[in-house]
């Protein structure tokens, strides 16, 4: 599903160059996702990334799945 999200979130309006980073950020740890975020220019609405916004104001909406793992999936083992 996060890929799928991924390949259609341009179709969602915005700037192609803001989704790449926003995925970038999503997919790395805190210190590196926040200088992506500050230096692409995207103001974080909600504190976990759900609602961003780029510096000309287009809105960003991201699903949680593609911010965290899960948490209620039982693990082969």
């Amino acid at each position: 599903m996060r890929d799928e999200f991924w390949d259609t979130a341009p179709h969602y309006g915005g700037q192609k160059e803001i989704w790449d980073a926003l995925r970038v950020a999503a997919e790395s740890d805190l210190a590196l996702a926040q200088t992506i975020v500050d230096s692409a220019g995207i103001i974080v609405s909600n504190p976990d990334m759900t609602l961003c916004y780029d510096e000309r104001g287009a809105k960003y909406e991201l699903p949680k799945y593609v911010l965290s793992e899960p948490a209620n999936l039982i693990r082969d083992g």
